[in-house]
């Protein structure tokens, strides 16, 4: 069993009352016996009862984020930008992997108690808006991404449509005209896939560029293999494409790969460029182009939102909040 208020404050040879005074940060200890207690609590490793600050306060400090793949560096970078806002509200953030799968995501939805966490952020891709709507507990919530914008919550996103339009006419602005595209799911209705779709699509026709079905390939995930697989099936056609719209940095990075092992010169033969703006997309020889989405204030507007809801905010309206991104021109679309 580890070791209780009291256990501390015999150690330090202070009141129990003092000893709270320190773990909940009241100014008035002076600094001579908070660092002896703080000592105190780091020789005993000391841990906070959860369950006994619940009942004083009625919160927890923590936070759940819940996001499909914690190895995926973007959501890696997502997840890491949390825990740094976070801190600002005073919030410890507990992260959990969903794959994507929908039993997962019902478990995060119903399974993670609102006697554990005062909040929940989730990143959903199975789950229908309906199924959000219909769930047990009553844990204030964010949704995060573009999958489930018609469920009755709050929710924070950026503009996938506006860009993949952006990534496709900078293509277009270095005068390439035979665009391919890797990342479209014609298996998902909605959600990334179809909306950076729209974008491209979008450009090409904004500059009188008839849309070719066989330029564009599908990822059924968004990993380096899947575009490094696709790469190749766009370089064995009669004509293959002079630049490429991947729909996330990991599909570029195995496109560019896939265009190095043919002997094919970037951004010479083909220009590439990809989305998210992970730190990897920096050192990749060349370096990548890319849409970087700002990650900060996803956290950010997310985080606002979700303490909206812990202060009492349970019957406002739901509220959409938008984060920008920008342009990245890089090496592989020809910036030096």
């Amino acid at each position: 069993m580890g070791a209780s208020i009291k256990d501390v404050a015999l150690h330090a040879g202070v009141s129990v009352k003092t000893v709270s005074n320190v773990i909940n940060d009241f100014p008035f200890v002076s600094a001579a016996t908070r660092a002896k207690v703080q000592a105190a609590l780091d020789e005993l490793d000391y841990r906070p009862n959860l369950s006994a600050r619940l009942l004083r306060g009625g919160r927890t400090g923590v936070v759940a984020l819940a996001v499909p793949e914690i190895s995926a560096p973007y959501f890696a970078e997502l997840a890491a930008q949390f825990v740094q806002q976070a801190k600002k509200h005073g919030w410890t953030v507990l992260i959990d992997e969903t794959q994507g799968a929908k039993d997962s995501e019902r478990i995060v939805l119903d399974g993670i108690k609102s006697h554990l966490i005062d909040g929940l952020i989730v990143s959903p891709l199975a789950l229908t808006a309906k199924e959000i709507e219909q769930r047990r507990d009553r844990t204030p919530l964010v949704l995060l991404g573009e999958r489930l914008t018609k469920a009755p919550v709050d929710h924070v996103s950026i503009d996938n449509v506006a860009g993949a339009t952006a990534a496709t006419a900078h293509l277009l602005a270095l005068g390439r005209r035979r665009i391919a595209a890797i990342g479209s799911q014609p298996h998902i209705s909605g959600g990334t896939a179809a909306l950076r779709l729209r974008g491209f699509r979008a450009a090409l026709r904004t500059a009188r560029i008839r849309y070719d079905a066989t330029l564009v390939q599908p990822a059924k995930s968004y990993h380096r293999a899947d575009g490094y697989a696709a790469m190749n099936q766009l370089l064995d056609l009669p004509q293959p494409p002079d630049a490429v719209f991947c729909f996330n940095d990991l599909l570029a990075i195995g496109a560019l790969r896939a265009l190095h092992e043919r002997g094919r010169g970037v951004p010479g033969d083909v220009a590439v460029i990809g989305f998210d703006g992970i730190e990897e997309g920096d050192f990749h020889t060349p370096t990548l182009s890319t849409i970087r989405p700002d990650r900060a204030e996803i956290a950010r507007l997310a985080l606002a939102l979700l303490e909206r809801r812990i202060d009492g905010g349970a019957s406002a309206s739901p509220q959409e909040g938008y984060a920008p991104f920008e342009l990245l021109i890089r090496q592989s679309t020809g910036h030096p």
